[in-house]
């Protein structure tokens, strides 16, 4: 007898065309979205690496900003919050700088004290 993929094929092929929901052109034919939906998911991977680059990159300049507004640059700022023995996160010191600036301004102070 010949052995067919039956259900196990057409739900992978159904997984595939739902996850190219949405494409544009012939990437409703099952070939074409296969190759699309993989093309996809490796910039999916890529991305999510990419984001957490780019949210770094974010926290550090808004730290940078609020920083030099008291008087002292970003680089001076991490150096003092190490001696000092902070131990806040960028992400964490970036949140104090926008929603709190009166407790940046006090790590600022401190990371200072501990530079002189």
């Amino acid at each position: 007898m010949r052995a067919k993929r039956g259900i196990k094929g057409r739900r992978r092929k159904n997984r595939i065309l739902k996850a190219a929901r949405g494409f544009r052109g012939g990437r409703k034919n099952y070939r074409r979205a296969l190759e699309a939906v993989h093309h996809a998911w490796v910039h999916a991977y890529s991305g999510r690496k990419q984001k957490k680059r780019t949210m770094r990159r974010l926290w550090i300049v808004r730290i940078n900003a609020a920083a030099r507004a008291n008087n002292m640059s970003y680089s001076r700022l991490i150096e003092g919050c190490g001696r000092a023995g902070i131990e806040l996160d960028r992400k964490v010191l970036s949140d104090l700088a926008i929603f709190d600036p009166g407790a940046f301004t006090q790590v600022v102070e401190q990371a200072r004290t501990a530079l002189n």
